[in-house]
């Protein structure tokens, strides 16, 4: 479990309000992911912040303890990938994306959480969140998530990948697809998005198919656009639909 695997770094005041964090590495020069939190499990919330101080190339600048502070904060001070929690105390999670994007659309939203029903994996995918992991990921999981929606894909964890498909498998969909409308990719094109549909991150397909990691970034933007989806969560609800 997440909080396990990170429970042995010392004890700090839990932080109950937006708060800036220092970056002890920050004056190496090195590009830094900028990320936020909002989470109101104040051990949890705590023990991410002092995860992220401690990793390379990462820097966590504010965390919140419900979506209410965050929707004021963030806008001011606005991170490239925020992790949000959906079962927060006041207004939900997927209610503080959508209303965040409002404000900034351009901010990467990966949803961090313990639910994994279908209904609330759609309810978020559709307020416009880019990924959804389960707090059940190892730590390395969700720092690979935060790289890969910052690179401009849509992680999700393998469980929920396949849920999503199974869903659309299992449900007559509302609006009608072209059944031709994948035909439009290449053979290759179609294993990479086979590979997303798995739930498989991008060095993952990278090795199924003897390919470089910047090549499937390159045929997952081809996806995009051939596809005129935004997201590797659209990607994957065409290609259920196929």
């Amino acid at each position: 479990m997440l909080a396990a695997e990170m429970s042995s770094t010392p004890s700090t005041a839990m932080v109950d309000s937006a708060q800036a964090i220092n970056d002890p590495g920050a004056s190496s020069g090195l590009p830094m992911i900028t990320v936020s939190i909002v989470e109101d499990d104040a051990k949890l919330r705590e023990t991410l912040v002092r995860y992220f101080a401690g990793q390379t190339g990462f820097r966590c600048i504010n965390a919140y303890p419900n979506a209410e502070v965050a929707l004021v904060d963030i806008p001011l001070h606005p991170p490239d990938v925020v992790l949000m929690d959906i079962n927060l105390p006041g207004m939900s999670g997927i209610e503080c994306v959508s209303r965040l994007l409002q404000v900034a659309p351009s901010m990467k939203i990966i949803m961090l959480t313990v639910f994994e029903e279908s209904e609330q994996v759609f309810s978020a995918l559709s307020a416009g969140a880019f990924g959804y992991l389960v707090k059940s990921n190892r730590p390395a999981k969700i720092l690979e998530a935060i790289r890969e929606v910052h690179g401009g894909g849509s992680p999700m964890s393998g469980n929920i990948a396949r849920k999503v498909v199974q869903a659309f498998h299992g449900q007559a969909v509302a609006k009608s697809v072209a059944p031709s409308e994948t035909d439009v990719l290449s053979a290759r094109e179609m294993e990479v998005l086979q590979g997303l549909s798995k739930g498989h991150a991008y060095k993952q397909i990278a090795n199924n198919l003897g390919i470089s990691l910047g090549t499937v970034r390159t045929y997952i933007q081809r996806i995009y656009e051939k596809l005129h989806v935004h997201s590797h969560a659209e990607a994957v609800m065409k290609f259920a639909r196929r």
